[in-house]
């Protein structure tokens, strides 16, 4: 039995992340990509819609806080949340979402937010606990000084793109004294 673990532990290490979420339970819609191989053990309590993007390091909560209660008089306590991600959705690297959480459509996840709260459509959060810094539309207007659109291209020919425009790279002020 311990030689079966192993061997299944062994084979999910090497399947892609995506595969391993929808084995691990993960609903998924089509066109999603996930990098993240983080599954919690109620996977099957996440709902992901179409097209979403799910990097590398962030961790999907669906429990949580039972070992305290356990602690004080409840030795059974368990509780659970279910956590949806609606379409179109890019969660960044090593962010948080916490049980119970919906986030909406067109959502931008900055890489680092802890999401404590449900969000809604067309936005973008960031943070400790996530707030909403602005809309999608507005990161989009924000940003388009820096778009390449480098999307179709291949690796080296993106990369020429973007060593030829090093005018368009995104540059971010000081912090303030």
């Amino acid at each position: 039995m311990r030689l079966f673990r192993k061997l299944i532990k062994l084979i999910l290490k090497l399947a892609s992340p995506y595969r391993h979420a929808r084995f691990c339970g993960f609903k998924m819609g089509k066109g999603c990509f996930i990098a993240t191989r983080y599954m919690p053990t109620e996977a099957y309590l996440i709902d992901i819609g179409d097209n979403v993007q799910i990097t590398e390091g962030v961790k999907i909560f669906t429990h949580g806080g039972a070992h305290v209660a356990r602690s004080v008089g409840y030795p059974n306590f368990d509780v659970f949340g279910k956590v949806t991600i609606g379409d179109w959705s890019y969660i960044g690297s090593n962010a948080l979402i916490m049980p119970g959480v919906s986030i909406g459509k067109h959502v931008l996840v900055a890489a680092g937010s802890v999401v404590t709260h449900s969000v809604p459509d067309n936005v973008c959060v960031a943070g400790n606990p996530a707030k909403i810094i602005c809309t999608t539309d507005e990161f989009v207007r924000k940003n388009l000084k820096h778009n390449y659109d480098t999307k179709p291209l291949s690796f080296d020919e993106k990369k020429n793109m973007i060593l030829s425009h090093p005018e368009k790279l995104i540059r971010k002020s000081f912090l303030k004294v």
